[in-house]
């Protein structure tokens, strides 16, 4: 059995030094997918920062004059939690659809084909970190006092990143082979959201419940954001180091279950 996992291990880390080899074709498709993101538009690259801007924009309307959350800085709250939510669903979902939508590329040349789902993260991860753009100042203009809790940021980024190559690598595989997987995803990402404090804080969730919410790896990865940007405090470090380790984990275990359907992607397509 040891063996047998070894060999196994050994064909994943085969698979990353290849995926290392193609890092220009992931890099190009990666520049291709937001230049048609925005090709054709007046604003082009720019619209990338309006949208958060706008978002921002608007929830500080609502519920400032509206809704008045009794939450202080509500907007930022909201908005702090809100864009990597956005990173989660926008990756998956175009994650899903990155083999099919893809098929006369795939027919046409060999690449390693964890390429596409891959391209689908790093260019919402691109979209997130412009955000910050918006993000930075607006704490800066709503006083929302910077700490040295920011540091966190890469770690939580690097997990929440990892989290989402193998949600991706095992939707879009999945996708090939069950096509209802796409709208089931959707249904998902519903409930997900809900399931996620992004729109109201950890603490309304009954005690009873919590420690079941705690099984869900986006809260917190949500939570580690709202620590650092929101209340300036550091995250929590165990959750966040048992949600590291997970993901590694969870990443190498969906690299070995692409691998292994992936020979049927071309007939299937």
């Amino acid at each position: 059995m040891i063996n047998e996992f070894m060999k196994k291990l050994d064909k994943i880390k085969s698979k990353i030094k290849e995926l290392y080899i193609y890092r220009e074709m992931l890099f190009t498709l990666v520049i291709k997918e937001i230049k048609v993101k925005y090709k054709g538009s007046i604003l082009g690259f720019f619209w990338s920062l309006g949208n958060p801007l706008l978002m921002l924009i608007v929830y500080s309307i609502v519920f400032s004059f509206i809704m008045r959350i009794k939450i202080k800085n509500y907007a930022i709250f909201l908005f702090v939690a809100l864009l990597p939510w956005n990173y989660f669903t926008s990756s998956i979902l175009q994650a899903s659809g990155s083999l099919i939508y893809n098929s006369s590329l795939i027919k046409k040349i060999y690449f390693p084909r964890e390429i596409l789902p891959l391209t689908a993260v790093f260019v919402n991860l691109i979209n997130y970190l412009l955000s910050l753009l918006i993000l930075i100042p607006a704490l800066i203009i709503f006083k929302i006092k910077i700490t040295f809790s920011i540091l966190a940021f890469p770690l939580i980024l690097l997990t929440q990143t990892l989290l989402l190559i193998g949600i991706s690598l095992l939707v879009s595989i999945g996708n090939v082979y069950f096509r209802d997987l796409a709208h089931i995803i959707e249904i998902f990402i519903t409930i997900w959201f809900f399931l996620t404090p992004v729109i109201y804080p950890l603490e309304m969730i009954p005690e009873k419940f919590k420690s079941l919410f705690m099984l869900n790896p986006a809260v917190h990865i949500i939570e580690g954001y709202r620590n650092i940007f929101f209340y300036g405090t550091w995250p929590k470090w165990q959750n966040l180091g048992y949600l590291f380790l997970i993901s590694c984990i969870f990443v190498i275990f969906s690299f070995y279950f692409f691998e292994k359907f992936q020979k049927g992607i071309a007939e299937e397509i």
